[in-house]
């Protein structure tokens, strides 16, 4: 509709058409003789909300425009409604210009973040005459802040200070600002000093901008002088002192808030809730619930919404079910996919923060089903969200659902930028499908670092530890900085390809060339490779010159690679450490009692076993899944629960005998513990993994890869197994365990017997 598009002249007559919501309804007449007046016709439509290009074609017509009021308040509804392209048309158009109409446009492109128009037309003004006021200055300084141009903001200043402009506490407070959001504290500090007039906001720019630098004593200090405390203060001394990572001196403040009797705010709610889920101290936000309740803050969106994500952190999705129940689901998609009507953001986050809260909790089944419901309720989803359900497809190794997700992302319209891109690498890696990563990695146009890392990553999942290093190479080469977590997929892949000199290599590049200190990964890693290569020795020295001995996780990988190679002596050396360290661990037990039992030194084994017992240590029960058709299915050792167990333990002793055939032989001393070889045998044959591969071949055709997931490392019978029953069966499995990947085709493993 243009601009005068709502009049039609017949016979001399202008034909006023009646705006409501900006659809047309009824037109009436007017003689020209009797035009309304702006003003007038304003009133005339009391009940509706007249568009400016309404108004601006009346006062076209009437002669109204002529005068510099009407033209500044046809101005001003343009730059209300956000149509600064005929703001600018407009102001363009007014022949004398004053203060006030420079004024209200450099206000709208500074609430619009245009800074570039600001600052020119501020230069424009001050070329043509006009004097700035507070108001326009005011403006200037909020796009100064906004654009970090300290420069420019010093030279409006001390313009001021030599015209001699009167600042009252509002232009001072935006002086300040630019001070501070551009870190010169001492024009900041000089300037709060020297202000004749201070409020509240003053003194809460200042404790904010030390706390967005991490000064937390000096936040700390100002805020204790502040004379007089608004809500807005504490939520901005509780909020500064939890993202500085310093919650329980947060937490204090937020008792302090409530001796003192301030009343909350909604904002005053949220703070506090999240900052209950980063302690994860459930009793704080029960209490919090409780005074939403009693104070009617419940039917505030965003405080329901970090009730609901206080509760999932918290462990609690019980509650946050509860919660979630009364989100109403009026904030669903419109029309056509990816194109969405103005929802409520509060129920939406809601609905992911629930999705969040099943992934960060391990129920990733849940996680996909409420994930589900949203789409299938045609409630928005939030890219944060999808990025959850990818992450929980890549935990729990579902490939086929991850699928769905990707093309669901590219069926709203979202492109495959670095964000999403590095998820689903790390999904498709996870699921074992090398090629589906590497399809995404070839999408993205300009991979960052992130993506990089994610594809390299994926590499050293893989096995493929040579191909994960030329991908490394490659991206230095095309002058990508990496960061501590590339470095770590780097020295992952030469440990698990067993790469010592490349891995020596890219440690000392890390400390040397990038700066980076090594952390408790890298370090774990670098044990890892050394072990694996057979270095015991060196493993040894590693540890100590790099003052790693406090650390559980080194001497886990110690004491595994003491049990690759055979050597019992250090290794009971290695496990005495551990058990120094962590004497509840049971890992430290079980690879002490394999080591001791695959060189049949049952007694030793056996005492194990007994200290093991003895100290109340359990471990942990080995599981497997699989998924078939959306389902996943978990099998435990001697799992008898399944439906089908009859099917699967008659094929399984089948397959064992045709397997021996070929050259299988059952491991039975890796049962660790001295018992009748019959009965050992039975008891290794039921290990879950194998439960989960039989259930595989027999509900799914050849030429479909059978993927299995386990929580703990594979043994070795069972990686024997899996090898001859793909070379038997022509059949291709990928087993992930805690460790690595397993993939197995022709009889072989990808790890080459080296995990």
């Amino acid at each position: 509709m243009g601009l005068g598009s709502c009049f039609r002249i017949y016979a001399n007559n202008v034909y006023l058409v009646s705006v409501t919501n900006y659809r047309i309804t009824t037109t009436t007449p007017f003689h020209p003789r009797c035009r309304p007046s702006c003003s007038l016709f304003h009133s005339t439509i009391s009940n509706g909300t007249p568009p400016p290009g309404t108004l601006h074609a009346l006062s076209v017509k009437n002669g109204s425009f002529q005068t510099l009021n009407s033209a500044n308040h046809l101005l001003s509804l343009y730059v209300k409604s956000y149509n600064m392209g005929h703001a600018q048309k407009l102001f363009d158009e007014i022949p004398h210009k004053n203060t006030h109409t420079w004024t209200i446009l450099i206000s709208g492109f500074a609430r619009a973040g245009s800074s570039e128009m600001v600052f020119n037309l501020f230069r424009g003004m001050q070329a043509k005459g006009a004097c700035p006021n507070q108001y326009t200055l005011s403006s200037v300084f909020k796009c100064c802040s906004f654009d970090n141009n300290l420069q420019l903001g010093k030279g409006v200043h001390a313009w001021m200070l030599r015209n001699g402009v009167d600042v009252d506490v509002v232009l001072g407070n935006s002086v300040l600002d630019v001070y501070l959001k551009c870190k010169a504290f001492q024009y900041a500090e000089r300037l709060f000093e020297l202000m004749d007039e201070k409020d509240v906001v003053s003194w809460n720019i200042m404790i904010g901008a030390y706390l967005r630098v991490g000064d937390v004593e000096k936040s700390l200090d100002m805020f204790r002088k502040l004379p007089c405390k608004d809500v807005v203060s504490w939520n901005t001394i509780v909020d500064g002192l939890m993202q500085c990572g310093c919650e329980r001196r947060a937490l204090e403040q937020l008792y302090s808030m409530v001796e003192y009797g301030i009343g909350f705010s909604a904002v005053t709610f949220s703070i506090a809730l999240i900052l209950a889920s980063s302690l994860s101290v459930v009793e704080l936000g029960r209490q919090l619930h409780g005074m939403v309740l009693k104070r009617g803050f419940d039917s505030d969106g965003f405080t329901r919404s970090s009730l609901v994500e206080m509760y999932c952190k918290c462990g609690r999705m019980d509650k946050a079910s509860i919660i979630l129940r009364d989100v109403p689901l009026d904030f669903r998609r419109k029309g056509d996919v990816g194109v969405t009507s103005k929802e409520p953001e509060a129920g939406i986050v809601s609905w992911g923060s629930m999705v969040s809260g099943y992934v960060w909790n391990g129920k990733y089944e849940d996680g996909i089903k409420a994930f589900r419901l949203m789409v299938r309720e045609l409630v928005v989803v939030d890219i944060r969200t999808v990025t959850t359900v990818i992450s929980a497809c890549a935990n729990a190794g579902i490939l086929d659902f991850g699928r769905h997700i990707h093309a669901y992302v590219q069926k709203i319209g979202h492109r495959i930028d670095a964000y999403v891109g590095s998820s689903l690498i790390d999904m498709y890696s996870k699921c074992g499908s090398l090629d589906d990563a590497w399809m995404i990695f070839r999408q993205v146009n300009k991979p960052n670092v992130i993506l990089w890392t994610s594809m390299i990553s994926g590499c050293s999942l893989q096995g493929q530890g040579r191909q994960a290093i030329s991908l490394f190479e490659e991206m230095l080469n095309q002058g990508i900085m990496p960061n501590e977590v590339t470095f770590l997929g780097v020295l992952n892949a030469c440990s698990h390809a067993g790469l010592l000199d490349e891995g020596c290599r890219y440690f000392r590049m890390m400390k040397d060339a990038y700066c980076i200190n090594p952390g408790v990964e890298h370090c774990t890693s670098m044990v890892d490779l050394y072990g694996r290569a057979g270095c015991l020795t060196e493993t040894k020295n590693f540890i100590f010159e790099n003052g790693l001995s406090h650390l559980t996780s080194v001497w886990k990988s110690f004491l595994s690679s003491c049990r690759l190679h055979k050597n019992v002596e250090i290794g009971k050396w290695v496990s005495d450490m551990l058990l120094q360290v962590a004497p509840s661990d049971p890992g430290a037990y079980v690879l002490l009692s394999n080591m001791c039992a695959s060189n049949h030194r049952w007694n030793e084994a056996a005492r194990v076993r007994s200290l093991m017992h003895q100290r109340g240590v359990k471990k942990q029960p080995g599981q497997s899944w699989i998924q078939l058709k959306d389902q996943i299915h978990t099998f435990v050792m001697g799992d008898r629960s399944h439906h089908q167990d009859k099917e699967i333990y008659s094929y399984l002793d089948t397959l064992i005998g045709r397997l021996k055939e070929i050259g299988y032989s059952l491991d039975a001393k890796l049962v660790m513990q001295d018992v009748e070889e019959e009965q050992g045998e039975l008891l290794i044959s039921h290990h879950s993994e194998k439960i989960a591969v039989v259930f595989g071949i027999i509900n799914t055709t050849n030429g479909i890869p059978i993927r299995i997931i386990k929580n703990l490392r594979i043994c070795t019978d069972c990686h024997n197994f899996i090898k001859y029953a793909s070379q038997l069966l022509d059949r291709e499995i990928i087993v992930r365990d805690i460790r690595r990947y397993h993939h197995f085709k022709h009889g072989s493993c990808s790890c080459e017997d080296y995990w």
